[in-house]
C-alpha cells in the first residue's frame, strides 16, 4: 500500500487519475482542495478530503506526514509564479515525502506563456536536487489529450473537453502556413493508467516522464481525420499573424477550460491561445518523449485513428 495525496485532485484530470487509483483498491488516498465543498462520494470510497492553504507551509507539512507520493494538479493559470507548488514541494521535503509529480500533464518545456509556471516549478525541482536527491520526481508530459479531438462527444468522466484547432466534429482545422509540425496525442484513460502503474514502480522515477500515446505530423493527423470524417476545410495562418496573437480565420475554438471564467472566453482569448499553441508546435514543444512507455511496456496506448473510430460521430 502506498499513501498518496492528490493536490487539486477533485476535478478534471486529477479526478480521472483518482478514479484509476480507487479502482486499483490498494492504496491510501487523500485529496487536497482549497474548496469548502463536501465530497461525500469520495469519502464513501475511502478517500480522505482535506482543505488546505498552499500559503501555510507548516499546515501543508503536517498534512503530508507519512505520505509517500504527491501528485499535483494545481492549475498553472491559477499559480502563475508557481508559489503554491513551490510551497507544496518544500512541505513534501520537510515531511520526507518520497515522490512528487508536479502539475505538468501537457507539453514539454517552452510551450508558451500560458504554461510558464510549469517551467518555474520544474526549474525549482532541479535546483533543490542539484547536489543530492532530496525529492524523487517525474515530469509527466503527454502532449495533447486525444480526447479533445472527440469534442463535443463525451469521452471522459471528468476532464472538461472543448474544440481545439482541429475540429473533427465540424470537419475543419486551423494550421500554420507552409510549415508542418508534429504533435503527441495521448488519451486521458492512458494517462490515468500509466500514473496508477507509476506509483507502484520499483525503480527511480525518470525526471522527464514522457507518456507518448501517438506522435504524428499535422499533415498525418489531418489525413486521418479526412479518412474517418470526409473532406475537411483547412484555414492557414501566417507565422507573422501567429506571433501577433491573431488568426484571421472564419472561426476559432472557444476555450472552455474550468480555470477560465465564462466571461473571459472570448474570440480574442481563443486567437491568443491557439496562436501560442501552434507556435509552440512549430518549436516542437508538443512532442514528448516515451520514458514511461519503456518502463511500463505492458501498457498499450490508443492511437489517434483508433480513438477517432471509437467516437459515435453520427452524420
Amino acid at each position: 500500500m502506498v499513501k498518496i495525496v492528490l493536490a487539486g485532485g477533485t476535478g478534471n484530470l486529477g479526478r480521472e487519475i483518482l478514479d484509476a487509483l480507487i479502482e486499483k483498491g490498494t492504496h491510501e488516498l487523500s485529496v487536497f482542495t482549497r474548496s469548502d465543498g463536501a465530497y461525500p462520494d469520495l469519502e464513501k470510497q475511502g478517500v480522505r478530503v482535506l482543505k488546505v492553504n498552499y500559503d501555510d507551509q507548516d499546515g501543508l507539512t503536517a498534512a503530508l506526514k507519512g505520505v509517500e507520493v504527491v501528485l499535483s494538479f494545481v492549475v498553472a493559470q491559477s499559480d502563475p509564479e508557481g508559489m503554491a507548488q513551490k510551497n507544496l514541494i518544500d512541505a513534501s521535503v520537510a515531511a520526507e515525502v518520497k515522490r512528487f509529480a508536479p502539475s505538468e500533464w501537457a507539453s514539454r518545456s517552452g510551450a508558451g506563456p500560458q504554461y510558464a509556471s510549469k517551467d518555474i516549478v520544474s526549474d525549482y525541482l532541479r535546483e533543490i536536487n542539484k547536489d543530492k536527491r532530496v525529492l524523487e520526481y517525474s515530469l509527466f508530459q503527454l502532449g495533447f489529450f486525444t480526447n479533445y479531438l472527440g469534442s463535443p462527444h463525451k469521452t471522459t468522466k471528468h476532464v472538461q473537453l472543448f474544440n481545439i484547432h482541429v475540429d473533427v466534429e465540424n470537419r475543419r482545422a486551423i494550421a500554420p502556413e507552409g510549415d508542418d509540425l508534429k504533435w503527441t496525442f495521448t488519451t486521458v484513460q492512458d494517462v490515468a493508467r500509466v500514473v496508477a502503474e507509476a506509483v507502484d514502480y520499483q525503480g527511480i522515477w525518470p525526471e522527464i516522464g514522457g507518456v507518448n500515446g501517438h506522435t504524428l505530423t499535422n499533415a498525418e493527423l489531418l489525413k486521418i481525420v479526412e479518412e474517418i470524417r470526409g473532406p475537411i476545410s483547412i484555414e492557414r495562418v501566417t507565422r507573422a499573424d501567429l506571433e501577433a496573437g491573431r488568426l484571421n480565420t472564419t472561426w476559432a475554438p472557444k476555450i472552455e477550460h474550468p480555470s477560465i471564467p465564462p466571461e473571459h472566453r472570448t474570440r480574442e482569448l481563443s486567437d491568443k491561445v491557439i496562436s501560442r499553441t501552434l507556435l509552440a508546435g512549430l518549436k516542437g514543444s508538443w512532442v514528448v518523449s516515451d520514458e514511461w512507455n519503456k518502463l511500463l511496456p505492458h501498457v498499450k496506448f490508443t492511437k489517434v485513428d483508433e480513438f477517432l473510430r471509437s467516437v459515435n460521430w453520427g452524420s
